[in-house]
């Protein structure tokens, strides 16, 4: 059984800091496309970061404009697990955060969220001005 299990979300302070990780099961982490979306309330489910795996032991991360410099996704096979290190953060990051997962290969629509096979509950970050 595949399960995506968020957590490290919480309330901060405007230009704080917070990592949020993904742990997963039911699949073998070391081969699929991780990513981290966001929606806010009375918005859509935006993409934030994705880190593809091209293959053999390479994997690349792609961040959306807007939290480019401030936020890194990694991943740590051996733990099943993804994280995001959210820095500098802002009022208009505030959202529930998803983890999700995806087999499609390399060259995938990673930004829209209808590409993505499983995802996780999501948890709250809160980012007070």
């Amino acid at each position: 059984q595949v399960q995506l299990v968020e957590s490290g979300g919480g309330l901060v302070q405007a230009g704080g800091s917070l990592r949020l990780s993904c742990a997963v099961s039911g699949f073998f982490l070391h081969s699929y496309h991780m990513a981290w979306f966001r929606q806010a309330p009375g918005k859509e489910r935006e993409f934030v970061a994705v880190n593809r795996w091209s293959g053999a032991s390479l994997y690349f991360a792609t961040y959306e404009d807007s939290v480019k410099g401030r936020f890194t996704i990694s991943r740590d096979n051996a733990k099943s697990t993804v994280n995001l290190e959210m820095n500098s953060l802002k009022p208009e990051d505030t959202a529930i955060y998803y983890c999700a997962s995806t087999a499609s290969s390399y060259y995938f629509d990673y930004a829209s969220p209808t590409q993505y096979d499983y995802w996780g509950q999501g948890t709250q970050v809160t980012v007070s001005s």
